[in-house]
Order: structure tokens, then C-alpha cells, then sequence
């Protein structure tokens, strides 16, 4: 049996005050109990000392990862371990797992998340924010519509390259509903401007409803469609989600049958277009053309 060992008060007295000293709040807190497990001899002056080590360092690392989630806007937290892949089949879990362990933003690859609303395609972009936050990377999140009219008032007020660096400094740019909400006259300019910063520089996560056959429309113009496919196809991954609307698996029964028989979204990768370089040409205020 473990012999019992007495701790000097005085002792204790300086380990608080040393604690206090180097803010170190959550080892101050634990530190009576794991004085009594030393007394008690369940426990070793070093297991004593890891303990207090550890636990402090969680409490930072809890730290660190709430700022950096509000700092890439992050709001809602979505998780791997949430995510039901069994109402999913047309989903690899393996492929995704794969996707968890961030290789891809090491090697500046795109992700696109293709499907129909309500797939899962935000959670699955979410997720892989959330490992990549974890795991030390520089996250940020928004919409393709909140991205096009932040790059929009920043050009108003010169201050174009400015934002476009701020957002070229993430590892991971997340831009979520593509194709949702129409994008605004030479918005479709802008972004390429944002993409072909990135390019080669920095991983990107995008999800869409809409098939890459569709981007012309999308964009309101298929030359800069043409332009961001080319750059955001060279080094990507496509993850076609075939299936129903999570949100309304308990109301598939209301639905109009045309709109209920849709699991899929026309999404053929375009032969890839000769590489293109450089900065959109501008002929005019608000008229860009990717240069050729």
C-alpha cells in the first residue's frame, strides 16, 4: 500500500502564488485535488505535475480553438462525428475521413461539394473547417454572395488588393452556396481575381447546387466561369452528393413529386480549357473580362 505524503502548507501557499504568477488558472484550480491524490499516495509527484500540466494546456487549447472558430466565422458548429452517412449512401465515409486529415490544404487542392440543397454539402465544408481549425490552420468561412459584396465595397473604396490579400492569408477559404443567389454584375470578375490569387497558394472549399456546366449562368457570364474552372479544376477533388434533403426527411411526403424524384444535379466536368494567366482585363466600371 502507498505510503501517505504530508505537504507543507507554506509549500502550497508558493505554488499558488506561483501559479497566480504565471496565469495559469486551470492548474490553480485542480491543484488542491491533485495535492490530495499525491497525500493519499494515489498518485506520483510527477503524475501530480502532468496533471496540472495537462489540464492547463487544455484549457488554452479550448481557447484557441473557440477564437480561431469566431475568427473564420465559424458560427455554427458542424462535426464529422454529427454527420449521418448512412442517409447519405452515395457518400465514401473513407473518402471524406481521408479529406478529415487535411493533406489537401498542404498541398493548396480545392474540394468541391456538388448536390442538391439540404445533401449536407455545408456540413461536410463545415466539418472539415472545424478539423482544420484544430489542427493549427487558418479558417475562413462565408458565402459566395457575402464574399462577392465584400470584394464589391472594397473596390469601391480602393481597397480591392487589400481584401483580397486579407483573404488569401487563410490556408482554407470555405465558400459556401454557389449558385443560390444570383451574383451581382462583375461580381463573377471579382471572385476570379480572388481565385487566381489563391491559386496555387492556398486550399479552397466550395459547395454548390449548381453543376459546372451551369457556372455561366451562375456567374452571368461564361468566359469568367470558364476562367474560375480552369483554376479551381487543375488541383481538386469533386464530391458528387446524390440523395435526398436531410432537413426534409420527415416531410417527403409534402413534397411535389417532380421535386422530390431530383437526387441529383447535372454536373459534367468540362474538357479542361487551354491554362490561362494573368488578371482580368477591364473594359469598363463594372464590365471585367478574364483575360485569355
Amino acid at each position: 500500500m502507498n505510503a501517505t505524503i504530508e505537504i507543507v502548507p507554506s509549500i502550497l501557499d508558493r505554488i499558488r502564488k506561483t501559479l497566480v504568477g504565471l496565469k495559469m488558472p486551470r492548474a490553480l484550480e485542480v491543484l488542491d485535488q491533485t495535492v490530495r491524490q499525491l497525500e493519499r499516495g494515489e498518485a506520483s509527484a510527477l503524475e501530480v505535475i502532468d496533471t496540472l500540466f495537462a489540464e492547463e494546456l487544455t484549457l488554452r487549447e479550448n481557447r484557441r480553438i473557440k477564437m480561431a472558430l469566431r475568427m473564420a466565422k465559424l458560427s455554427t458548429i458542424k462535426t464529422l462525428a454529427g454527420f449521418d452517412f448512412s442517409f447519405q449512401p452515395s457518400l465514401d465515409r473513407n473518402r471524406i475521413l481521408a479529406l478529415a486529415q487535411l493533406d489537401f490544404v498542404d498541398r493548396h487542392e480545392v474540394i468541391h461539394f456538388l448536390g442538391p440543397p439540404g445533401t449536407g454539402k455545408s456540413h461536410l465544408a463545415t466539418a472539415l473547417g472545424v478539423e482544420a481549425v484544430k489542427a493549427g490552420r487558418s479558417v475562413y468561412f462565408a458565402s459566395l454572395a457575402d464574399i462577392i459584396g465584400a470584394l464589391a465595397k472594397a473596390e469601391r473604396e480602393g481597397q480591392l488588393r487589400e481584401r483580397i490579400r486579407f483573404l488569401c492569408r487563410t490556408s482554407l477559404l470555405i465558400v459556401d452556396e454557389i449558385g443560390y443567389l444570383p451574383v451581382i454584375p462583375g461580381g463573377g470578375n471579382l471572385f476570379f481575381q480572388l481565385v487566381n490569387a489563391r491559386y496555387e497558394r492556398g486550399a479552397m472549399i466550395l459547395t454548390s447546387n449548381r453543376g459546372f456546366a451551369e457556372w455561366g449562368e451562375v456567374f452571368g457570364d461564361p468566359v469568367v466561369a470558364t476562367a474560375l474552372l480552369d483554376r479551381l479544376l487543375h488541383h481538386a477533388v469533386v464530391v458528387q452528393i446524390e440523395g435526398s434533403s436531410y432537413r426534409l426527411r420527415q416531410h417527403a411526403d409534402l413534397m411535389p413529386e417532380h421535386v422530390r424524384s431530383k437526387a441529383s444535379i447535372n454536373s459534367p466536368i468540362p474538357a479542361q480549357p487551354p491554362r490561362r494567366r494573368g488578371r482580368p482585363l477591364k473594359h469598363g466600371a463594372n464590365d471585367h473580362q478574364p483575360a485569355g
